[in-house]
């Protein structure tokens, strides 16, 4: 297939199903790769559905990716997009290129001096500025892959392979790598890292895969306080803006999860797997693996948490019985004090009324005056042991 081959078939490919449109791409490339020259159409947008010139480049690049994952290779890349992808498009592009084929590569990271000998090679001038951009973002996309926190962030922030970007090191894309090695480090503050992820998320430039890193920085990060109600908020965000993205859903699963939302994080997860089996992503198995152990990591905290409310309200019944318990014993020895008094001082009425009834030559009415006496003065007896124990014991009680 000779290039005017390729881009007829290309053409045919827009009217054809997604299966056939997808295989005609894929012998595309395959024919541009054995031919050993580079595609020569423009590519115009970054659509990996609909668009059959941009698929088929995509696939063609990742091969040669696959073959060679160096810095030359995003150098000859970079500069092939320069000629050969509209200025519209170039953003989203290098973005889905150097992120993609970083993490599809991320296993062969190179020492920052090749990558600083390719930059070099980009030269001067706003396309080299272009260059340079795609060089780093295809570095930073491996070293975000390895989740290597402290080695992204001091190459986006002090290495001199960063610098022949240009006005393009403030692109939102790079804010938010920022932003993920900073969450992901523990050298770094979280009021740093939440900084950087609020400059990247209100960039007016944010484009999807800004989203995507901000939210990755977020499930990945060192945890903190208000980590999951932050994940859960920005994450509900992304799926208001891209309703039909799997990895948002899932993002927001793992947001709901960490605020202990257990049913709606299940449902988002679940979602998050019926969107993928429908995605053309190369990565769909990998992915559907992590959604999967996520899905059991909520089932489980779900589990979890129905039985902690189960001991809990176990507890807390036992708590108010045990409280119960105490009140009752506490006013049994109250009562208990107060029927000693009474009876000691009914016994003591009883034995001094004997001896003044039995003994003695007094008269009847000195009796009675001295019997009331003796009675009066051991009911005030009693009734102050009575008032006494209550005064002490209702302050306790309280």
């Amino acid at each position: 297939m000779d290039t005017a081959g390729v881009t007829t078939a290309l053409d045919e490919a827009r009217t054809a199903d997604s299966r056939t449109r997808d295989r005609i791409c894929d012998e595309a490339a395959a024919a541009l790769l054995a031919a050993g020259a580079p595609p020569s159409f423009e590519v115009g947008s970054a659509d990996l559905r609909l668009d059959p010139y941009f698929m088929c480049a995509d696939r063609y690049w990742r091969r040669r990716f696959l073959e060679r994952p160096t810095a030359r290779t995003a150098l000859e890349c970079a500069r092939w997009m320069s000629e050969h992808v509209q200025d519209g498009a170039w953003g989203a592009v290098a973005e889905q290129w150097a992120l993609g084929n970083g993490f599809l590569n991320r296993a062969s990271v190179e020492s920052t001096e090749r990558i600083a000998q390719a930059v070099a090679e980009a030269g001067a001038g706003p396309g080299a500025e272009r260059v340079a951009h795609f060089i780093v973002l295809f570095h930073a996309g491996k070293l975000r892959a390895n989740f290597c926190f402290d080695e992204l962030h001091a190459f986006l922030a002090s290495s001199p392979s960063s610098s022949p970007a240009g006005s393009l090191r403030e692109e939102p894309v790079l804010q938010a790598l920022r932003s993920f090695a900073a969450f992901g480090s523990r050298a770094l503050t979280v009021s740093y890292a939440v900084d950087l992820l609020n400059r990247a998320w209100s960039a007016p430039g944010r484009t999807r895969h800004t989203v995507d890193i901000c939210l990755n920085g977020l499930a990945f990060a060192v945890p903190f306080e208000e980590q999951g109600e932050l994940l859960r908020r920005h994450a509900e965000e992304a799926v208001e803006a891209y309703p039909d993205d799997h990895m948002f859903h899932a993002r927001l699963a793992a947001g709901l999860h960490l605020c202990g939302r257990h049913d709606e994080a299940l449902e988002s997860i679940d979602t998050a797997l019926t969107l993928l089996a429908a995605s053309p992503t190369a990565s769909l198995g990998v992915l559907q693996d992590q959604y999967l152990t996520k899905r059991d990591a909520i089932q489980e905290g779900r589990l979890r948490a129905a039985r902690d409310a189960e001991h809990r309200r176990r507890w807390e019944q036992q708590t108010a019985a045990n409280a119960r318990l105490e009140r009752s014993l506490h006013t049994s020895a109250v009562r208990a004090v107060e029927v000693v008094a009474v009876f000691t001082a009914a016994i003591a009425f009883a034995v001094g009324s004997l001896q003044v009834t039995l003994t003695g030559d007094l008269p009847l009415a000195d009796r009675l005056w001295l019997l009331a006496a003796q009675g009066a003065g051991l009911a005030l007896f009693a009734l102050l042991i009575v008032g006494g124990t209550w005064l002490i014991t209702r302050s306790r009680h309280r």
